[in-house]
């Protein structure tokens, strides 16, 4: 059976996959970890790569942060396959706002707690849908480590890649609003799928997946 690694969105983990039906490969489920002072993306990417993926031609399934991760890994080395899901390959693929956000990072002065209720307020923008998916979601924003976050969104921010692998397959929902659709260029699109399909569009990423590694 296949080994894929899987490596989740900004301050979540792999609950974001226990709505998919991975029984067609071995999932491994990547942790984060620590990132040093101001690391760029492509330096938490390398650093992942070698402490966690130890496989020569891994394939690596990456959801929202874990996409662009994915994405500076495919970069980095040809023998690697990345899936990319509700994520962007480069710069240009940010929505305006969030390509300007680092000239206000309002972010890094807000308290932690404050920063946390903020997110949980905007679980919405994310496109949860139904009771079971809703707890999941809130109980992984409840979960997650502000100062990871604070990190990787200025991280994002500063991520200026613009090139784009061929080694990166890119799945994305028509109805993301975080990371819109029509900024992006998918090569697999999932109607109606919003930037966390992977719960709420289990079924059709499931076979979508299924059908991409077998």
């Amino acid at each position: 059976m296949k080994k894929v690694y899987f490596i989740s969105g900004l301050g979540a983990d792999k609950r974001v996959f226990s709505f998919l039906d991975l029984s067609f490969c071995d999932p491994v489920f990547i942790d984060w970890i620590k990132p040093l002072k101001k690391e760029t993306l492509e330096s938490y990417a390398a650093r992942l790569r070698t402490s966690s993926i130890p496989e020569e031609a891994p394939v690596i399934v990456g959801v929202s942060l874990g996409g662009m991760l994915a994405t500076e890994m495919a970069k980095s080395d040809k023998n690697v396959k990345s899936i990319i899901i509700s994520s962007n390959k480069t710069r240009k693929e940010f929505p305006g706002y969030l390509r300007f956000a680092k000239f206000f990072p309002v972010y890094k002065w807000l308290p932690s707690k404050i920063s946390k209720k903020m997110i949980v307020g905007l679980r919405w923008f994310l496109g949860a849908k139904g009771e079971k998916n809703k707890k999941v979601l809130h109980q992984i924003i409840i979960d997650s480590d502000m100062h990871f976050v604070k990190w990787a969104l200025d991280a994002i921010f500063r991520w200026n890649n613009t090139v784009v692998p061929a080694n990166v397959i890119h799945i994305h929902g028509t109805a993301d609003k975080l990371l819109p659709y029509r900024l992006v260029k998918a090569d697999y699109t999932i109607r109606g799928g919003t930037h966390v399909m992977v719960m709420n569009k289990p079924g059709e990423m499931t076979e979508l997946l299924k059908s991409l590694l077998q």
